[in-house]
């Protein structure tokens, strides 16, 4: 299957609420992608974690992608996460997808009862089945309590012709040192740990999939550029000054963290939606502070 170039920063969008967390702002999500793209981001990844894709209702997802999709207008890719806890829910999703002009969907596997390994590769095989996109396997057992194992993403990636490319958020280093040598370097991945971003791309990582541009996509941008440049003083020391930055957003959660920056720095997306709390008033002034050194 032909993947389309997807590489370097992937930058995920929130989904702005109003006020009263019941309604999506379109123009505020139109204004934080603009912002993406202008930052020099090399794809867009909407509704994920940060996007709050769980917290929304068919409706409400199935307008969040097609605006997404269409306000990017292909200045570079996009990848939609399709992830829901039946398989046909994540079909309809990779399906409206597809149809409305997605280069790429993303796949993580979400289930109330423990998926066996066949489960979860059935889940990928029924996705995969059902669309011609290429599919971002996703693992991140903090967030769905799904842990794959590198040999099954290698039994999955072998199996469904469509499953190009990997996104390993475990923050676990040897995931990737383990993808590489047991994949023979034919699996792109991507990494998906902030903290991890120096040493997953000496891992052999072809991209990051971060929230962090929504706030310093320079920083960001200048990092993977070090890094293609093999300037690994300079990337070092970017890598350093965002840190503090990076730990801050994983800990104190995307969609809190990133709409408390983004109210910080001129655009106002709402909270995020109950049950997640906004950033205490503590937190900001932490966030406030980190910022400061960094914009």
């Amino acid at each position: 299957m032909s993947t389309p170039s997807i590489h370097g920063i992937i930058g995920y969008t929130i989904t702005p609420f109003t006020s009263n967390g019941e309604d999506i702002e379109l123009d505020a999500l139109g204004r934080s992608i603009d912002r993406l793209i202008s930052g020099g981001v090399h794809a867009i990844a909407p509704l994920g974690s940060t996007g709050e894709g769980a917290y929304l209702s068919d409706t409400e997802w199935d307008q969040v992608a097609e605006f997404s999709i269409s306000h990017v207008a292909k200045r570079v890719p996009t990848i939609v996460s399709v992830s829901d806890l039946t398989s046909a829910n994540a079909v309809r999703r990779a399906r409206f997808a597809e149809a409305h002009g997605a280069d790429a969907v993303m796949v993580l596997p979400s289930s109330y009862w423990k998926l066996s390994e066949q489960e979860i590769l059935q889940h990928y095989q029924t996705i995969g089945d059902s669309i011609s996109l290429p599919i971002m396997l996703y693992n991140n057992p903090a967030v769905s309590g799904t842990d794959m194992p590198v040999e099954l993403i290698l039994r999955i990636f072998d199996t469904v012709e469509n499953v190009t490319m990997v996104k390993e958020s475990t923050g676990d280093i040897q995931r990737m040192h383990k993808m590489h040598l047991l994949g023979e370097g034919r699996v792109p991945f991507y990494n998906g740990c902030n903290p991890l971003a120096l040493e997953a791309f000496a891992a052999g990582a072809v991209g990051w999939c971060t929230a962090a541009p929504n706030l310093i996509a320079d920083l960001n941008g200048a990092l993977y550029r070090a890094i293609l440049d093999n300037e690994l003083g300079s990337a070092r020391e970017l890598f350093y000054k965002q840190l503090p930055l990076l730990d801050f957003i994983l800990k104190g959660g995307l969609p809190a963290t990133i709409k408390a920056g983004l109210r910080m720095t001129g655009l106002e997306a709402g909270d995020p939606r109950l049950p997640v709390s906004a950033l205490s008033e503590d937190a900001c002034l932490e966030l406030r502070a980190l910022l400061a050194k960094l914009l």
